[in-house]
């Protein structure tokens, strides 16, 4: 059984929803309803349910595809960077950069009750690309050998809220913060290990799932 192709004009709303959704999305987070993504577009609010039943499905037809940019990037890194250390700090500075530029990307890469099955899916494809580019790294002896894979979406989420406090202020500003923690990365010259293991990946999507803190 396959899709029924859309009439022009529904495809055309359709588009423009998704066109509204994206810069709506990219400039204010997804904390924007289906109804301000309608009048965004220019279409009726029914129209909008019809193509949508409601916002996360709206949110998995956008972003999935703004995830697997993320994936992309850890695939090219890994498979055209011969270079292990520059290659993970391409992944992390190109990444970052496009979070950078859209705070629904940034959100929904770490709500993971965000989205349905196709967010689900490209989140999952990114790990394995980047544990190739962590392995390649940790065997060129570039970086220290107590980092962990699963190390990298938390350090990635860290600066994400460096990118949420410069935003307006200094948009480059979690460059600086990055530089600092590839510094950190380095292989320490004592051989000095870090003071506690690295979160498993089961645990970090656990963490995040309560983040933010609920209030009272």
């Amino acid at each position: 059984m396959t899709d029924t192709p859309l009439r022009a004009d529904a495809e055309r709303n359709r588009q423009r929803l998704l066109d509204a959704a994206r810069e709506l999305f990219a400039t204010r987070g997804l904390d924007v309803t289906l109804d301000e993504v309608a009048r965004h577009a220019g279409v009726g609010t029914g129209t909008a349910y019809r193509r949508f039943p409601n916002k996360d499905a709206l949110i998995d037809a956008l972003m999935a595809d703004r995830i697997g940019e993320i994936g992309a990037i850890a695939r090219e890194c890994l498979e055209e960077q011969p270079d292990p250390w520059l290659a993970l700090v391409g992944f992390f500075e190109r990444s970052l950069a496009l979070q950078s530029a859209d705070r629904g990307l940034k959100e929904v890469l770490f709500a993971t009750g965000r989205g349905r099955e196709r967010t689900a899916h490209a989140r999952q494809q990114i790990a394995p690309w980047v544990t190739q580019i962590v392995q390649r790294a940790k065997e060129a002896g570039v970086v220290r050998d107590d980092m962990d894979t699963s190390d990298v979406p938390l350090i990635n989420f860290m600066l994400t809220l460096v990118v949420d406090v410069g935003r307006d202020v200094e948009p480059d500003l979690w460059r600086r913060y990055l530089a600092i923690v590839l510094d950190g990365l380095r292989p320490q010259p004592d051989g000095a290990k870090l003071p506690v293991p690295a979160l498993g990946i089961a645990a970090f999507q656990e963490a995040i799932s309560h983040y933010p803190p609920r209030r009272g």
